[in-house]
């Protein structure tokens, strides 16, 4: 998921939590260590129900072919540094391989993003889409520490959550950039009472050495991983620091990998404008008029219109919130993940001209992990915990203010409240780890990069960067020009085709492959 106000990267859980309740959870913390953890036997069980951290909801159902999903809980150090001393639960869901045991690769393990997003409810949610590749693999996923069930970041509650996410994130004046700026120190202030003790201890690096635990707990002598959106940007740090253990990799909706904070949270303001921009031209150009503007920029100009209206004054959302400014706008970037969505925000637009925000609010709160019970996961929390823990730079209020301007360049809507969001990390309890990550990785075996040129999270430049920071012989590119937040689950037979065949039999694409 995006940032907007406040979240910086992107992942596909917020779209799973929307499209589907097929939820499941583990278990897990522990403390001491005086085994070895990577002689450790995994408990695999019936999935219980997620807990709430995890996003709630049901256990997950069944896949064809005997695809019954299970649940273990893995033991890692809770402080790499100190691998002897305490240690957390990491929790993994899995579904065996459907295919015939000497044609079994391994296990495949993927991060769907964030950070934050818990992989054991993601993974079944799309469980469907990799059924070609369960015919030579166990497929895998997990909850990264501080997020669902793994030792989870907590920091405000779910009353303190509603007031955060409708709070004005363009303040206008001092009095609403005293007020933003306060709520961010209360928000950070609540992680650290809350969770102090695990924020030194969610940084990427560490995450990456819980899956090198992973692949030998699973006893397999590479890591085959499939990481889409920040997974990405895990999968690059994972070679950084274990080149030689590199099986079949790919990473699809690729985080560039050279910018900062600032550089990835502009170039998203530039990636969700060209997705408006492309919802809008979409619109008009059906044959059937389009019932949210004449041509592309009146659409605009009306979502414009729109959310300045909301400033002055929210119309009625789900009782008893209304649909402020922020959550249209939330609401609005939730929508931009997928063309799929673009006719609920057709529809989520056309109601709010008329008076009413619920479709707006539901896509707000999918974006946010608020269920429909008013409980939140703890995606937020996580979400910037980890970024907090990788990001060293930190921004003022005053900084941003200068910065405003770029911003509103790369997109009048949405520029401003990404701006704002950079004040996330100020006066965070931990200091942020680098600049950006490491990701070169010599002697890595080839890992499939796959940018999509319509990507609004993620924008397709990012690919090539990527590419080129794992180094020479490493970083193979694939482009999909196409919509959306990635390109594997666009279900382009190109793309899927590209991924299955190196995955499956090994086979690498030539470099600059174009799918379209």
């Amino acid at each position: 998921m995006p940032k907007p106000p406040r979240m910086r990267a992107a992942a596909l859980t917020a779209t799973a939590l929307l499209l589907s309740s097929l939820l499941a959870g583990c278990s897990g913390d522990d403390s001491g260590n005086d085994e070895d953890l990577t002689a450790q036997e995994l408990d695999w069980k019936a999935c219980p129900a997620p807990s709430q951290a995890q996003g709630g909801g049901g256990s997950p159902s069944p896949l064809p072919a005997d695809g019954t999903w299970e649940c273990a809980t893995m033991k890692a150090p809770r402080d790499w540094d100190d691998p002897e001393g305490d240690t957390i639960g990491i929790d993994l869901i899995r579904v065996k391989s459907s295919g015939a045991e000497n044609r079994r690769i391994g296990s495949l393990i993927f991060n769907f993003g964030g950070p934050g997003g818990s992989g054991v409810t993601t993974l079944p949610a799309f469980g469907d889409l990799y059924e070609k590749l369960r015919t030579r693999y166990d497929l895998v996923s997990f909850d990264p520490r501080g997020v669902g069930r793994s030792a989870p970041v907590l920091c405000e509650d779910d009353q303190q959550l509603d007031a955060y996410f409708q709070q004005d994130t363009t303040p206008d004046d001092t009095a609403e950039k005293t007020e933003l700026v306060d709520s961010t120190k209360r928000f950070n202030a609540a992680c650290e009472k809350n969770s102090g003790e695990m924020l030194p201890h969610v940084a990427t690096t560490e995450a990456a050495r819980d899956m090198d635990l992973m692949r030998q707990v699973l006893g397999d002598d590479k890591l085959h991983y499939f990481g889409i959106s920040y997974g990405t940007e895990l999968g690059g740090v994972y070679a950084h620091l274990f080149p030689k253990k590199v099986g079949r990799a790919v990473f699809d909706a690729v985080v560039d990998p050279t910018q900062n904070a600032e550089q990835g949270t502009l170039g998203q303001a530039e990636g969700f404008q060209l997705a408006l921009d492309n919802f809008a031209a979409d619109c008009t150009s059906q044959v059937e008029d389009c019932p949210i503007g004449d041509t592309a920029q009146d659409v605009k100009d009306r979502i414009a219109k729109l959310l300045k209206d909301l400033d002055r004054k929210p119309i009625e959302g789900i009782f008893p919130r209304q649909l402020t400014e922020s959550a249209a706008t939330n609401g609005i970037l939730q929508a931009l993940y997928s063309k799929d969505f673009w006719p609920y925000l057709t529809q989520g637009l056309e109601e709010a001209y008329d008076g009413n925000g619920m479709t707006l609010m539901l896509l707000s709160d999918s974006l946010n992990g608020r269920s429909d019970n008013g409980e939140y996961s703890n995606i937020t929390a996580a979400n910037i915990s980890i970024n907090c823990a990788d990001d060293e730079p930190r921004y003022t209020p005053q900084y941003v203010e200068g910065k405003l301007p770029e911003f509103r360049s790369a997109s009048p809507l949405f520029g401003e409240p990404l701006a704002w969001s950079m004040l996330s990390c100020t006066d965070w309890a931990v200091e942020g780890a680098a600049e950006h990550p490491d990701v070169s990785a010599p002697g890595s075996a080839p890992i499939l990069v796959v940018g999509n040129t319509g990507d609004p999270a993620t924008p397709y430049e990012g690919a090539q960067k990527m590419a080129q920071a794992l180094g020479k012989g490493v970083g193979v590119e694939l482009t999909y020009k196409g919509q959306g937040h990635g390109a594997y689950d666009s279900k382009n037979k190109c793309v899927q085709d590209a991924v299955n065949g190196y995955l499956l039999d090994g086979r690498v694409p030539k470099a600059g492959t174009v799918c379209s």
